[in-house]
């Protein structure tokens, strides 16, 4: 299990745009499955939308994006903090991207992300988000992990 202290060690993001709070399973070039708690006291449910509160895709995308950085970075080897540090991943294209429920505040967004291929410093990833099980979102994933 990864905790959102050693995720803040992997990803550049910081609250309010660091959307993954726990990796609960890792298996390094293969797949990850890791959630969001999707609260009421985000500062996007001031504008999506007042009186009828729903998280935003793009946001889950973004929480795709963010557990498939992860799954990158912890496929590439034994890295040090300080080497982690000098990289970032850059999402070059996200496709197929479709949207089949609404996520609302209270829920657990559950990410599992799939390598579909990976060359070099380049990834292609199968995104899905769920919500009590049920597929609320899916995206193919392609990103690059660079020096800073």
């Amino acid at each position: 299990m990864i905790d959102v202290v050693e995720i803040q060690k992997i990803l550049p993001h910081r609250y309010p745009f660091l959307l993954v709070d726990k990796i609960t399973e890792l298996n390094e070039n293969e797949s990850l499955v890791g959630y969001k708690n999707v609260t009421i006291g985000e500062q996007i449910f001031q504008g999506h939308f007042p009186g009828h509160p729903i998280y935003p895709g793009v946001m889950i995308l973004e929480g795709m994006a963010q557990a498939g950085g992860i799954l990158a970075f912890k496929s590439m080897g034994d890295l040090t903090e300080e080497e982690v540090a000098n990289k970032v991943v850059y999402f070059m294209s996200i496709d197929k991207a479709k949207f089949r429920s609404p996520v609302r505040p209270g829920d657990r967004l559950e990410y599992r992300i799939n390598v579909i291929k990976h060359k070099g410093n380049i990834w292609v990833l199968d995104g899905k988000a769920y919500v009590d099980g049920q597929l609320t979102s899916e995206a193919e994933l392609k990103a690059m992990i660079v020096d800073k």
